[in-house]
C-alpha cells in the first residue's frame, strides 16, 4: 500500500508530506526541487511522478511510503498497486492567490485569468472525485487544508487511522505550522 498525497497545486500537499514523515511515513523523494519563499520546508517532491507515463516502475519500491502526485496525474498511476490517496481540499480563493503569488515570485504572469482558472479547478476536482471513487484500487480521504490549521488534532487523527497504525500524532500536530498560511481567503 503507498500513501499518495494529491490535490490542486498550492493545497497544502507538501505539508501533509511534513505531517506524515513526522509520523513515520517515509517520504519518497528526491529533493531536485529545493524549498523556497513559497515552501520554505521543501517540496517533497520525485520528479518520476513526471514520467509515470513512461516508467512507473520505481513505484514498485514504494510500499508503506508517502508518494506526492498532483492531482492531474492520479489516473497514471499504475493499476498493479495500491493506494490511500489523502486528498488536500484548500478554499479556491486562496489556491488561486498563492498561486499568483508564486508566479510572482518566479517572476512568470499567468495567461489565465483567476475567473477560467476556477473554473478549470472546479471541473478538474469533479473529474478526479469521479476517478477516485470508481478506481478499485484506490481508498480515498478528502482533507481540508483551511481545517487541518484550525484544528490540528482532529485533521491528524483522521489523517493517522486511514494512512496506517502507529503514527505519531503528536510529531504530526508539531509541524503544521500556522505562520505558513499566508494567503487566506
Amino acid at each position: 500500500m503507498i500513501v499518495v498525497v494529491s490535490g490542486l497545486p498550492r493545497s497544502g500537499t507538501s505539508m501533509m508530506m511534513r505531517m506524515l514523515e513526522a509520523g513515520g511515513v517515509p517520504p519518497v523523494q528526491d529533493g531536485v526541487r529545493a524549498a523556497d519563499t513559497d515552501n520554505p520546508r521543501g517540496y517533497y517532491e520525485h520528479e518520476g511522478i513526471k514520467r509515470l507515463d513512461r516508467d512507473d516502475s520505481w513505484l514498485d519500491g514504494c510500499d508503506g511510503q508517502a508518494v506526492k502526485v498532483i492531482s492531474y496525474l492520479l489516473p497514471r498511476l499504475p493499476d498493479r498497486l495500491r493506494y490511500r490517496v489523502i486528498f488536500m481540499r484548500r478554499d479556491l480563493d486562496e489556491v488561486l492567490a498563492s498561486q499568483q503569488r508564486m508566479l510572482a515570485h518566479r517572476g512568470t504572469q499567468d495567461a489565465a485569468d483567476d475567473a477560467a482558472m476556477r473554473r478549470d479547478f472546479v471541473l478538474h476536482v469533479a473529474d478526479t472525485e469521479r476517478w477516485l471513487r470508481a478506481a478499485p484500487n484506490v481508498e480515498s480521504l478528502y482533507v481540508s487544508y483551511n481545517r487541518t490549521l484550525a484544528e490540528p488534532a482532529a485533521q491528524i487523527a483522521r489523517v493517522a487511522a486511514f494512512a496506517g497504525p502507529g503514527l505519531d500524532e503528536g510529531a504530526m500536530r508539531a509541524v503544521v505550522e500556522p505562520g505558513l498560511y499566508r494567503n487566506r481567503g
